[in-house]
């Protein structure tokens, strides 16, 4: 099926729209605070490099990947290897995606739902002048309550579906052309606060001073996985936004653009985390206890502290608002496109099906401890299913697609607009993605299964 038979299917509006909404997809809560501690206790300047490395050489090629399919195919993740492969068992690959984002959207929205508690808590000034053992009674308070939770996580997949009810560009790409700007706007303004603290400079040595002696297998495979999983890689969040961008539209630019904005993000989010975090003396941590505990603490001692509390948990907002409007947009996208229902009804649908889920999320982390399997928490078990298996399993098998299933004319039109560009770097990527990229992926695989000890990346 081409663009053509297509043509009341929408599609983005302009190129800042595509960048701002593929790497809104990206930029998410991990980006905020897990990719600087890990950054810092793998090396510091050293896991940088690597990890620049990875992306250039395994993110940027199988994200471009998964634009080809979308575009290529104009479909949502489903439908797209069903006009590309008919007849086949590919179709499976697109469920694997759909799957990763009904899952991943559930807890993730538990957690998107702390930080609008925690903004509010901010705006009222309900942190004081608490230590960090009041702050932790308070968080895990807070976790166990069952009701306020729910509450905000409710309230946050409704601004979620509203985005989303409004289309691909009156929804999407309107509101994520805002919102990724802001998020620079306030973490600039926040990485200006925390470097002019005292001592200042430990943080950011803790954060970029290479260290070689700490790169070993563990730290490459750190890496290695959080370049796949930063860059929403794997769950048909990129089939889904690569079937709207329009024809004239370059997708390597495109493909480049998204992973140096997740890849500066993540650096900022370090600068403006760290330095503060060491300024005040305090052993850094990864986590919610970084952002839930050991931060409202920093700010609390900070001159102007609530200011820059109130519009760190709004980036946080931001960041988490940006993801899970992409991560709905895939099961949207395919009740819509497999299922043919209108949009409202397919929004409304998807948003209430992946809540009810999610409410047990939730309350797994508190009323309802006994919500386990295999000895772990629904939300645990949500979480690390998906980032260990649908994720990397979706990865391997585009790329495995892409390279060995599609025709290479169909893959090679698509990344050099119709042979209109000069494609030089073509027959790289086809290597990349043939050889180079099934390999890395599956080492993530393994190593999110715990097979070399290094668990999980994302």
């Amino acid at each position: 099926m081409t663009e053509k038979e297509q043509p009341n299917r929408e599609n983005f509006g302009s190129k800042l729209g595509v960048i701002a909404a593929a790497a809104g997809s990206a930029v998410g809560l991990g980006n905020i605070w897990r990719f600087p501690y890990v950054a810092g206790e793998n090396g510091g300047g050293a896991f940088l490099l690597v990890y620049i490395g990875f992306v250039i050489l395994i993110g940027v090629p199988v994200m471009l990947s998964e634009f080809v399919i979308g575009r290529r195919s104009q479909r949502d993740p489903v439908g797209a290897f069903k006009t590309l492969a008919p007849k086949t068992a590919w179709p499976l690959v697109g469920f694997i995606g759909i799957t990763a984002a009904f899952t991943i959207l559930a807890f993730y929205t538990t957690v998107a739902g702390w930080t609008l508690e925690y903004l509010y808590l901010s705006f009222i000034n309900g942190f004081g002048k608490a230590e960090k053992a009041e702050l932790s009674t308070q968080f895990s308070s807070f976790v166990s309550d069952g009701l306020r939770p729910v509450f905000w996580q409710m309230i946050f997949m409704a601004m979620t579906a509203f985005i989303i009810l409004k289309g691909v560009k009156n929804g999407i790409e309107k509101y994520t052309k805002i919102m990724m700007p802001m998020l620079l706007i306030i973490l600039l303004f926040l990485v200006v606060r925390s470097v002019t603290l005292p001592n200042s400079a430990e943080g950011l040595k803790f954060l970029f001073q290479p260290d070689f002696s700490k790169i070993g297998a563990q730290a490459i495979l750190q890496a290695l996985g959080q370049a796949f999983f930063s860059l929403s890689i794997g769950m048909g969040t990129l089939i889904t936004y690569g079937s709207y961008i329009n024809k004239k539209d370059i997708l390597s630019n495109t493909a480049i653009s998204v992973s140096l904005i997740d890849t500066i993000v993540a650096i900022l989010a370090g600068i403006a985390i760290f330095p503060a975090v060491f300024s005040f003396g305090i052993a850094p941590e990864a986590g919610p206890s970084l952002v839930f505990i050991t931060l409202p603490m920093i700010f609390s001692q900070m001159s102007g502290g609530q200011f820059f509390e109130i519009i760190f948990f709004i980036l946080l907002a931001i960041a988490a608002l940006t993801s899970t409007i992409s991560v709905l947009e895939v099961v949207v996208a395919y009740l819509a496109e497999e299922l043919k229902m209108n949009r409202k009804k397919a929004t409304i649908i998807a948003a209430g099906s992946i809540s009810v889920l999610g409410i047990l999320c939730t309350l797994s982390q508190g009323p309802l401890p006994e919500l386990k399997i295999a000895g772990l928490s629904l939300f645990d078990v949500l979480d690390k299913s998906s980032a260990n298996i649908f994720l990397p399993l979706g990865g391997f098998f585009i790329v495995v697609f892409v390279g060995w299933v599609m025709q290479k004319q169909q893959v090679f039109d698509e990344i050099t607009n119709n042979n209109s560009l000069a494609g030089r770097f073509r027959h790289i990527y086809f290597w990349i993605i043939r050889f180079i990229a099934p390999i890395a992926i599956a080492l993530v695989f393994l190593n999110g299964l715990g097979l070399f000890g290094a668990g999980n990346a994302s």
